[in-house]
């Protein structure tokens, strides 16, 4: 049963840890909580977890109106848990190793469903002219790559290989990383770039390859009025930002068990200090995961 496991560890906390009484049945809420949630899932053992499993509880938490005070504390109690059973051999491996606390003053990300990703993506209409085949290709390479909409508007149009299927982003501090698109962002990008974006610019030239409709280049706030006008339509009542798509990228290639360091080479995390930089990623390693784990690769 998972919850035998639970004894040997809050024994430790308080024998060897000398934790106060208040702590210990704080932490004891929170385990017997987690346990609570597994038993809803069908998970019988521990063993059976991964970070996925932590993300749900998360989830299950913020829903149930927690404070991010007590979703940190009860992750706090999880990751203590999980390293107490490695190092005691009931456990083969740690699966919190690599995750980062949730940071206090700041709010999970708000994470939309595949469903509403789908609805979303549906929404651009490129027989309304230029601008709907422009904004289909935008969210589309958006939810491809998780980059950010900073990297978006600024993208060059060499910077997408549709022969090879690969964009070259440039993200912060000018470090530059590659990352895979799939078949429908691919086929979106080349509609849009070899009809609609000729016809926006009507004659004159520009090196960036997602235009408005003067044919300058596109602002972030005016992807971000685009972006609210099409979840509006996709009947999507949650907050969303450019941000969120990014967010819904990451979290929906989790659930279908990319590695975590395969997602933080795609967003250019290059500064989480629990994993290494990742500047030598074998190109077609990452079109292989992309195909496998991309819901629209």
């Amino acid at each position: 049963m998972i919850g035998e496991a639970l004894d040997p560890f809050l024994h430790y906390l308080a024998v060897e840890k000398g934790l106060a009484r208040n702590t210990l049945e704080a932490y004891a809420r929170d385990l017997n909580a987690y346990v609570a949630f597994l038993t809803e899932q069908g998970i019988t053992s521990l063993a059976e977890t991964s970070i996925v499993t932590v993300m749900a509880f998360m989830q299950q938490l913020q829903t149930r109106g927690l404070s991010l005070r007590s979703i940190t504390r009860a992750v706090v109690a999880l990751r203590g848990l999980y390293r107490f059973l490695e190092r005691e051999g009931y456990l083969a491996q740690n699966p919190l190793e690599d995750m980062e606390l949730p940071k206090l003053g700041a709010t999970l990300p708000h994470v939309l469903t595949v469903q509403d990703v789908e609805q979303l993506l549906a929404q651009p209409d490129p027989a309304t002219g230029p601008a709907g085949a422009r904004d289909g290709a935008m969210l589309e390479l958006l939810y491809a790559t998780g980059m950010r909409v900073s990297e978006l508007v600024e993208l060059p149009t060499d910077a997408v290989n549709l022969e090879v299927g690969f964009v070259t982003i440039k993200g912060k501090g000018g470090k530059e990383r590659i990352c895979p698109i799939g078949e429908v962002a691919m086929d979106r990008v080349r509609a849009y770039r070899d009809d609609a974006r000729p016809a926006m610019l009507k004659g004159r030239e520009s090196p960036y390859l997602f235009l408005n409709n003067r044919g300058g280049r596109l602002s972030r706030q005016g992807f971000w009025k685009l972006l609210k006008h099409y979840a509006l339509k996709a009947g999507i009542t949650k907050h969303i930002t450019p941000h969120t798509l990014r967010h819904s990228f990451a979290t929906h290639l989790l659930e279908r068990g990319a590695d975590l360091r395969f997602i933080q080479a795609m967003l250019g995390h290059v500064d989480i200090s629990t994993t290494q930089i990742y500047t030598h990623v074998n190109q077609e390693y990452l079109k292989k995961l992309h195909r496998q784990f991309h819901p629209r690769g």
